[in-house]
């Protein structure tokens, strides 16, 4: 039994290379229910009068001037078809990532966020209309970070978290970087006010960096961060009161410093952190030392 392709080709083979290429296969005459030539007529004549016409006011003029009944989708296709409907390409320039230089000294800089405690981690035994919110801060350089959940998001709640994570890192750090949220920072039109978080950041020599309006990704790690306890804490969090969530948080804490990653050669945060803290011990020294050199030779 011959294949039906098989046939096609020996039908259409003459000798020569050219009659095996494919053939057209658009049909050589028109479909019975196919528009007429004169209803397609009518709608290229009301589009060329027309040019900003809408598809319900061209459908609407065929039916009432010229009788047509045809579903509305036929002229749709059909001015598709002929691009009248195309739309216009938008010049978008399409975002290329800039060379980041992440820091390689602790305490260098550090990122600041907060987010909404999932819904679905709670229990029946806590109030449906309490909300609770995760700080997270984590330090660029080692990746080590400091979470504490709160019952509001406020000003107040970011001060608190700023003093308890500088006692967890046992540092203070030189820049710390955050959104526009307004738990850090007053929007324009209230500039002339100074933000409580940037009087504390005044008082213990810290500077306080905005990222770009709109742009998460310039806070890319403690982004990504709000992934990973998605994935490894949320997904299994079920907690009934603010004092559980807190005792949960805490070791998930210590369990989330412990966990090796690739950008640090598969060490953990906290080995990672002994690392660098041995290397500015180092780095002061020889610092020192060469202080003392130029004093003798002056």
């Amino acid at each position: 039994m011959y294949d039906s392709n098989a046939l096609s080709l020996e039908k259409n083979y003459n000798g020569t290379i050219e009659s095996l290429e494919n053939g057209s296969c658009v049909p050589k005459t028109k479909h019975p229910n196919s528009q007429t030539d004169e209803e397609i007529k009518h709608i290229l004549d009301l589009v060329k009068r027309n040019p900003n016409i809408g598809l319900n006011e061209l459908y609407g003029k065929l039916r009432v001037n010229y009788g047509y009944h045809r579903n509305p989708v036929t002229v749709y296709r059909f001015l598709r078809k002929n691009n009248y409907f195309k739309e216009l390409s938008k010049t978008r320039n399409n975002y290329k990532p800039k060379k980041y230089n992440t820091p390689v000294y602790i305490g260098e800089k550090m990122q600041l966020d907060v987010k909404v405690v999932p819904y679905d981690c709670r229990t029946k035994d806590v109030p449906f209309d309490m909300k609770f919110y995760k700080y997270t801060i984590i330090d660029e350089a080692t990746r080590e970070r400091f979470i504490y959940p709160y019952k509001e998001q406020c000003a107040d709640s970011t001060i608190d978290f700023v003093i308890r994570a500088i006692n967890y890192f046992g540092y203070v750090p030189k820049i710390i970087q955050t959104d526009n949220g307004q738990e850090f920072t007053f929007l324009k039109q209230f500039s002339d006010k100074e933000h409580k978080l940037d009087t504390l950041c005044k008082k213990l020599g810290i500077i306080h960096k905005l990222i770009k309006p709109r742009t998460p990704r310039h806070n890319g790690k403690v982004e990504r961060s709000h992934r990973n306890d998605n994935e490894r804490f949320y997904k299994y969090l079920k907690f009934y009161s603010y004092d559980d969530l807190l005792k949960q948080m805490k070791a998930y804490l210590k369990r989330s410093n412990n966990i090796p990653t690739c950008v640090l050669g598969w060490k953990i945060p906290l080995d990672r952190r002994k690392e660098l803290l041995e290397i500015e011990e180092k780095r002061k020294a020889v610092t020192s030392l060469l202080d003392s050199i130029l004093n003798i030779v002056k």
